[in-house]
């Protein structure tokens, strides 16, 4: 039987083979990264020259992105990042563009009880994990305002914002998906880069999820924590589906990297690969084969099916070495005093 998966997910999945794999048509696609690449290399030079107006808040801005399309582990980072913050002593709140949801230009905050379709399934995730003030919009300067207007937030992440030249940041943080890497390494539309590999150089720090090939970065793990019902408060150890065979659902920008995780607990599954932020009929999935459904923390934020009580999601933790953690700190502290000595120049 064929793995069910939405067409904007087969889609998807075909760009990705171009892009990770060797295709011809892909070369033929460099006329147009060229032309991409000119044009982003323009809009840089305007914010540098002051030709584009870009905005400085007033609470320090981390900026934590990436510069390929798809999934890297940016969320649970972003999750590890404000809990390191908030143990430090500070008060960070989120800043997001609510992909997959319908804000738009209005800075929204997002609360426990919100809609993914309102405020998009990574924001939600990260207000319901963290706790801490979420406010997305694609504008986001606006919804950095909102927040210093509304909460008593004094630092800013700015989840996946590294393109969003507009918000002034005082530390830039980019992922890898060491899985993948940098793909082909050419920039859109015939490869997954956003900006050329040289902005790795820029970065303040540069993490990979998992060893990537030829980066110099730091390395994190994604470790998977207990299972949790869709529905209710059951909880479960992820070594309990092994041997048995599910249904995984992963609507995410990579879900080979969910299946690994998978695999590597011995689970035997169909993959149902929606589009990265979409969504899948899961009555009508179990009713072609009626088994237990894994799906991601970010999948299962978007789903209410309270006649299905076999429906698990997998949360993920991010696990830094020491050094990285040390760097980590290390660069905060050096943004603190940065962020002190431009304000105390700013009064006097």
């Amino acid at each position: 039987m064929r793995s069910p998966v939405s067409i904007n997910g087969r889609i998807e999945r075909r760009v990705e083979r171009l892009w990770y794999g060797t295709s011809w048509f892909a070369i033929l696609l460099l006329p147009f990264t060229w032309v991409y690449r000119l044009v982003i290399a323009v809009r840089r030079t305007a914010y540098r020259a002051g030709g584009l107006r870009s905005t400085r808040c007033s609470a320090p801005v981390i900026v934590v992105g990436n510069i390929t399309v798809g999934g890297s582990g940016k969320t649970p980072f972003v999750v590890w990042l404000v809990s390191y913050l908030a143990e430090a002593g500070m008060r960070p709140g989120i800043v997001s563009r609510g992909y997959g949801g319908s804000a738009g230009r209005n800075p929204v905050l997002v609360s426990t009880d919100s809609h993914a379709a309102m405020v998009g399934d990574e924001p939600l995730l990260l207000a319901r994990r963290t706790g801490i003030p979420v406010c997305v919009c694609s504008d986001r300067v606006a919804a950095v305002q909102r927040l210093l207007k509304d909460t008593d937030i004094n630092v800013v992440v700015a989840d996946d914002g590294l393109q969003h030249y507009r918000l002034q940041r005082d530390l830039e943080i980019i992922i890898i998906d060491g899985q993948r890497g940098l793909g082909n390494g050419w920039m859109l539309p015939a490869g997954p880069l956003r900006e050329p590999v040289a902005r790795l150089a820029e970065a303040d720090l540069v993490f990979s999820n998992g060893q990537a090939e030829g980066v110099q970065s730091f390395v994190f793990e994604l470790v998977p924590g207990p299972v949790h019902a869709l529905i209710g408060a059951r909880e479960r150890d992820l070594r309990e589906f092994s041997g048995a065979c599910v249904w995984a659902v992963a609507g995410i920008g990579n879900p080979e990297r969910f299946y690994a995780l998978l695999r590597s607990h011995g689970i035997d599954f169909e993959p149902v690969a929606v589009a990265d932020h979409g969504i899948i009929d899961l009555e009508r999935l179990t009713s072609r084969r009626d088994r237990p459904i894994l799906m991601t923390e970010k999948d299962a934020v978007k789903y209410s099916a309270k006649s299905l009580t076999d429906v698990w999601w997998v949360p993920v933790e991010v696990h830094l070495p020491s050094a990285a953690e040390a760097a980590v700190g290390e660069r905060i502290r050096a943004m603190e005093a940065a962020v002190s000595k431009q304000n105390n120049a700013e009064s006097e």
